[in-house]
């Protein structure tokens, strides 16, 4: 096989760190999967692609060779990698736009990241307003880039952080976390060439959240279930 496709629960850590050595995604595959992952990021991030916060939820591609790991790190340079996310920020966003602002480690708190011209790299995020509703707004996102924390980031610099990221500014919530959800990718498969389609709804706790300002009707439409 070229790839598996997992739908990370929120609260699973991506790949081994100080702090987060076991229960990991990349345990759980090392596990399930034995030598046959992608040896690109070396025995810490063995097949990932790309990555995802671990209170954030949804779809993660890994490679299981090193030729279709490189293929998949190519088209995410190049754009042809497209991931869409969902998120609910604190604050009421009228109308769809881009946030195009560099980012790089903050100064103090070397666990967060901020909006900064110094040690930073580029990041572009397109979102869409789906619904608005006294002070949250669903937005549906697409990265143009993947730096650490970007979404989080530039919805905090807008003055409309996620819900529930007290990281970055926002009140606690009763889910305990922020709500970002990686919902769709779309990309070419590395060994076949045709345009793969991947979508996943979000948990439970995340369209519960949703149900309190958004009909159901409406909420089953925006995330194509029915």
């Amino acid at each position: 096989g070229d790839l598996l496709v997992v739908n990370k629960p929120k609260g699973m850590v991506v790949h081994p760190a100080p702090g987060h050595y076991s229960g990991t995604l990349v345990n759980a595959l090392m596990y399930h999967c034995g030598d046959s992952l992608s040896g690109i990021n070396g025995v810490i991030r063995p097949g990932i692609v790309h990555r995802i916060d671990r209170d954030t939820s949804g779809l993660l591609i890994v490679a299981k060779n090193d030729t279709a790991h490189n293929i998949l790190a190519e088209q995410i340079k190049v754009h042809s990698f497209t991931r869409e996310y969902m998120a609910v920020v604190q604050g009421v966003i009228k109308e769809d736009g881009t946030v195009d602002a560099p980012i790089g480690r903050h100064k103090t708190d070397r666990k967060k990241m901020c909006v900064t011209t110094e040690n930073s790299r580029e990041a572009v995020t397109h979102y869409f307003v789906e619904q608005t509703y006294r002070n949250n707004t669903l937005v549906r996102l697409r990265l143009e880039t993947g730096r650490t924390h970007q979404i989080r980031v530039h919805f905090a610099s807008m003055g409309a952080p996620l819900a529930g990221d007290t990281m970055y500014g926002a009140p606690e919530n009763e889910i305990g976390h922020h709500l970002l959800h990686c919902a769709e990718c779309d990309f070419i498969h590395p060994a076949s060439g045709e345009e793969i389609r991947l979508s996943a709804p979000p948990p439970q706790d995340f369209l519960d959240f949703c149900r309190s300002f958004i009909p159901a009707d409406v909420l089953a439409k925006i995330f194509n279930y029915a």
